[in-house]
């Protein structure tokens, strides 16, 4: 007599390719990249950080849209995902922008500590929405 129902209940198997698609979806959901409300929340948190003058203190030196008594000695931040699509760039930048630029005044935010590696990603989510 043959198993009824479902051939994959039958034979306690999944075919390799749904075994791909679930492990796909759950890296999705667990990085947020199909979430947008999460992506959401996280360049809400990088505006925070940024706009924090104990923290981020972006608008010491830029002119950031929505900001409060911005500075003028770093470039005004606008159309940064069009100048910068690789988002690569922008965490090195944050990172450490001496290693480009050795000349630079711009803090080293990730390799002095002051901001994590979150908090930075955070802030380039932010900056990819200007």
């Amino acid at each position: 007599m043959k198993p009824q129902g479902s051939p994959l209940i039958a034979n306690r198997t999944l075919p390799p390719v749904l075994i791909v698609a679930l492990a796909l979806a759950a890296s999705a959901v667990v990085t947020g990249f199909m979430l947008p409300a999460r992506a959401q929340s996280a360049a809400a948190e990088g505006q925070k950080i940024a706009f924090d003058r104990s923290k981020g203190n972006c608008l010491t030196c830029h002119d950031i849209k929505g900001g409060d008594l911005p500075g003028s000695i770093g470039p005004k931040l606008e159309n940064i995902k069009a100048k910068y699509p690789d988002r690569n760039d922008l965490v090195a930048i944050l990172t450490d922008e001496t290693k480009r630029n050795p000349l630079t005044v711009m803090p080293p935010f990730g390799r002095n500590r002051i901001l994590t590696e979150r908090e930075i990603d955070a802030v380039v989510d932010f900056l990819q929405t200007l």
